[in-house]
């Protein structure tokens, strides 16, 4: 199964309420790793050094620090396309947090607009 597949199985696994996942991806063949690294980029990988795994991604459900997961998919698809094969280890997931954003001094219009793009 390849990187984009099992992805999304992770995804499909997560509850509905999941906000951040942290993901290690490692590739097989090392020799792949610029011509990888050139994918990873998309969703802001972050190397490692000195470690068994090659990155660290971080994915944002609906709102968060990290690349959405729909981006996430189509990178490691990239890799798939190109015969890059590799392995996919989740880290962390968090469930459960709220978005915060202060409105503390906006108009009444920018707080409709908000609620009304955020289904409140």
């Amino acid at each position: 199964m390849g990187l984009a597949d099992t992805f999304q199985q992770i995804i499909d696994s997560l509850p509905d309420d999941w906000t951040d996942l942290e993901l290690d991806v490692r590739i097989f063949d090392e020799s792949r790793y610029v011509e990888a690294a050139t994918y990873m980029v998309v969703v802001n990988s972050q190397p490692y050094s000195q470690y068994d795994w090659h990155w660290r991604v971080n994915v944002a459900h609906r709102f968060g620090h990290g690349a959405a997961a729909p981006a996430t998919h189509g990178t490691l698809k990239y890799l798939d396309d190109a015969g890059i094969d590799g392995e996919l280890r989740v880290r962390e997931v968090k469930q459960g947090r709220a978005e915060f954003t202060p409105m503390w001094g906006r108009p009444e219009s920018v707080r409709q607009e908000f609620r009304k793009s955020r289904g409140q």
